[in-house]
């Protein structure tokens, strides 16, 4: 499943440190976090989408304590 997401995170560096540490987590086929569009885009395994989703931002959130994922 993919999914955007409006997101906010202060600094490209920042960006790039979250994407990779969040394309390392378990279940994760890609992920973007784009600084610019301030745009999360998650692809993940459909079965546990939501688990892999709160898990991504509680890693992001540790790399980058500013980095908030609007959830609709």
């Amino acid at each position: 499943m993919k999914k955007k997401f409006k997101c906010e995170i202060d600094c490209a560096n920042c960006a790039a440190n979250v994407e990779d540490a969040i394309n390392k987590l378990d279940g994760v086929e890609e992920a973007r976090v784009n600084f610019m569009a301030q745009k999360f885009t998650l692809i993940a395994d459909d079965d546990r989408f939501d688990e892999i989703l709160e898990t991504a931002i509680m890693t992001g959130k540790k790399i980058e304590p500013d980095f908030t994922v609007e959830i609709k």
